[in-house]
C-alpha cells in the first residue's frame, strides 16, 4: 500500500481525511507503520529498542501496531497505572471493540489479524518492589511506555522474563521516551549512550545495532559493557574474552550480548499530527520543555527538584574541577559507610584538603565482620586521616576493631541529634544525617568558592542529587536512606561516605589517641 506524504496529508480536508482512514480500514491488516523512523523501529531485529525522544513522534502507535501484528504475549507498562488509558484506547480503535478484555485483570485476549492467539497485559509499577509482581511470567515483547519515568532496575528486573516458548518467535523489548525532565531518568541516557551520551567515544547512528552486555563489576555491583558483536565471551580479568573452549566454563559463565537500538522520531515524522495545529501547540511550550518535547534534545531541561538537597550542576562542576594528582596532598579524612547486606557496598571515602580521591568499594559478601572492615580502613588511609565511620547497626563492630588497633575514629551516629546550623545561623537540623548532607550541600555551594573536586562518577552524581529536604518549623530535615532507596533504587553507599568523609576533625598525635574500647556508656544501637 502506498504511504501518503506529510504534504499530501496536509492538503487534505477533513472530509477527505476522514473518507482516507476508512478505506485503508477495510484493509485485512489494521495497521502499518508510518514511512520512515516508526517504519525502521517496526522492522528493527534489535532485542531492545529505543524510539522517540520527542512528542507526536507516533510512540504509542508504535507499540500498538508491534503489538497486534508481530507478538504473541505482550506487556504493555506505564509507570503510573492510570496513564495506561492513552494505549488502551489506541488499542480500542485499531480492534474496533474491546471483545476479549478483562478490566479486573487488565488482560486483553483477541487473536492478530492473521489469527493467531493474541495476549495483550497492561500493568504498572509505581513504586519500587512492585515489578516483582510480574515475575516468572514470560512475554515476548515488552513495552515501556514512557520509559524515563521508572527506575532503572524496574526495567532491567523485567527483561529478565522477556522469553517465549516459540521457537520461532522473536522477542523484544521497545522502550518509548521523551527527554528525561528530572534527574531521576538520567539512566535511559546511559542505557542508550552510543546514542544519546554526547560524551560516548564511538556514536552510532539511529537505527544501528550496538552489542552490550551486563557484568559484575569491581565493586560486586554490574554495569553495561559495550562489544563488538553478539559472540558470546567470558569475563578473563574483568575483560570479555572471546578466545575460550566452552568445555572450561559452566554455561552461566558464558556471556551472550543483546542488541540494542535507538530511533528518533519527531512530530515531523507523523502526518497524522502534523497538520493538526499540534505542531503550534508544542512550539508554544517554554524552555526547556519546548527543546525537549519538540526537538528532542536530551541535554535540555534536566531540571532539579526544586526540593533537592544538592543542585545537579554543583557537583558537575566539582565533577570537572577534579584532576588526578602525581602527588597526592596529605589526607585529612576518611569516611566510612558499612555495607548493610550482599548488594551493598562497604565504601571509603578519602579527602585530601578539598579534593577526594576515588572512591573505594568493597562487596558486602567480601566484608562480612568488623576485623574484615576493619582492615580494608587502615589499609586505604595515609597521614594519621581521622576515620569517620557509621556506626548504627553494622558499623559498631569495625569501630571497636578500629579502637582497639589505637585509630584515630569517630563514630558518628546520623540518627542523633544535631547541635549545628545551616551557614546562616537561623535554621537548624533534627537529626545528624539532615546536618551532614546539608554541611556538604553548602561546601559545594559555588557562592562559596572552596574548590571542592569530586571524581567524576556517574553513581556518585546520581547519590548525591537523590536526598530531597522539607522545612519542619525552623528545621531542615532531610529525607532517610530507606526513603532514598526507595526512589533510586539502591542504597546510596557512596554519598553516605563523603558526606562522613567531609566532617572535620582535626589530627591527634598517636601517643593521644584512645587505646581501649568505647565509652562503657557508649550504645551505638540507641
Amino acid at each position: 500500500m502506498r504511504q501518503v506524504t506529510p504534504e499530501q496529508w496536509a492538503a487534505m480536508t477533513p472530509a477527505q481525511r476522514r473518507e482516507l482512514v476508512a478505506l485503508v480500514s477495510r484493509f485485512e491488516r489494521p495497521w502499518y507503520p508510518l514511512k520512515g523512523p516508526q517504519t525502521m523501529a517496526y522492522e528493527s531485529k534489535a532485542d531492545i529498542i529505543g524510539f522517540g525522544g520527542a512528542a507526536g513522534g507516533g510512540k504509542t502507535d508504535l507499540a500498538c501496531g508491534k503489538s497486534i501484528t508481530h507478538h504473541q504475549k505482550i506487556m504493555a507498562l506505564r509507570r503510573v497505572g492510570t496513564e495506561l488509558t492513552g494505549i488502551l484506547d489506541r488499542f480500542t480503535e485499531l480492534f474496533g471493540n474491546r471483545d476479549g478484555y478483562n478490566g479486573k485483570d487488565n488482560i486483553w485476549r483477541t487473536r492478530r489479524f492473521d489469527g493467531k492467539p493474541l495476549q495483550i497485559e497492561f500493568g504498572a509499577v509505581p513504586i519500587l518492589g512492585d515489578e516483582k509482581k510480574f515475575q516468572g511470567r514470560p512475554h515476548d515483547l515488552l513495552i515501556f511506555d514512557e520509559a524515563a519515568n521508572f527506575l532503572e532496575i524496574q526495567v532491567r528486573f523485567l527483561l529478565g522474563w522477556l522469553r517465549s516458548v516459540d521457537p520461532t518467535q522473536k522477542c523484544q523489548a521497545l522502550l518509548t521516551f521523551n527527554p528525561p525532565t528530572s534527574a531521576e531518568g538520567r539512566w535511559i541516557i546511559s542505557f542508550f549512550a552510543p546514542w544519546l551520551d554526547k560524551k560516548f567515544p564511538n556514536p552510532a547512528l539511529p537505527g544501528e545495532l550496538r552489542y552490550a552486555a551486563m557484568v559484575p563489576d569491581a565493586q560486586g555491583g554490574s554495569k553495561d559493557v559495550w562489544v563488538d558483536g553478539p559472540e558470546p565471551f567470558v569475563l578473563v580479568d574483568g575483560e570479555p574474552c572471546y578466545d575460550f573452549d566452552p568445555a572450561d566454563y559452566a554455561p552461566t559463565e558464558i556471556i551472550t550480548p543483546k542488541s540494542r537500538t535507538f530511533i528518533p522520531s519527531r512530530i515531523t515524522d507523523n502526518p497524522h499530527l502534523f497538520g493538526t495545529g499540534y505542531m503550534s501547540t508544542l512550539q508554544a511550550l517554554p524552555e526547556p520543555l519546548r527543546s525537549q518535547m519538540l526537538n528532542g534534545d536530551f541535554a535540555a531541561g534536566m531540571e532539579d527538584d526544586p526540593w533537592q538537597v544538592i543542585p545537579t550542576a554543583w557537583v558537575e562542576a566539582a565533577m570537572a574541577r577534579w584532576k588526578e594528582h602525581a602527588v597526592k596532598p596529605p589526607m585529612d579524612s576518611l569516611g566510612v559507610d558499612v555495607a548493610r547486606g550482599g548488594k551493598d557496598n562497604t565504601t571509603i571515602a578519602r579527602l585530601h584538603g578539598n579534593w577526594f580521591d576515588k572512591t573505594l568499594l568493597h562487596p558486602g559478601t567480601q566484608t562480612p565482620d568488623g576485623p574484615a572492615v576493619a582492615g580494608l580502613v587502615i589499609a586505604s588511609m595515609r597521614d594519621q586521616a581521622p576515620i569517620h565511620i557509621d556506626v548504627i547497626g553494622v558499623g559498631a563492630s569495625p569501630y571497636d576493631f578500629l579502637i582497639s588497633a589505637h585509630q584515630q575514629v569517630i563514630g558518628v551516629n546520623v540518627s542523633e541529634t544535631a547541635r549545628g546550623t545551616d551557614k546562616s545561623g537561623r535554621l537548624s537540623f533534627p537529626n545528624m544525617r539532615s546536618e551532614l548532607w546539608w554541611k556538604f550541600r553548602e561546601w559545594l555551594d559555588p557562592a562559596n568558592n572552596t574548590g571542592a573536586a569530586l571524581p567524576n562518577e556517574p553513581e556518585l552524581l546520581a547519590e548525591l542529587t537523590a536526598p530531597k529536604w522539607s522545612l519542619q518549623g525552623p528545621k531542615i530535615v532531610v529525607e532517610s536512606r530507606e526513603q532514598i532507596i526507595a526512589r533510586i533504587g539502591r542504597s546510596p553507599d557512596r554519598a553516605s561516605a563523603y558526606i562522613l568523609a567531609l566532617v572535620r576533625t582535626p589530627k591527634l598525635p598517636k601517643e593521644l589517641r584512645p587505646h581501649s574500647s568505647k565509652p562503657k556508656d557508649y550504645d551505638p544501637y540507641a
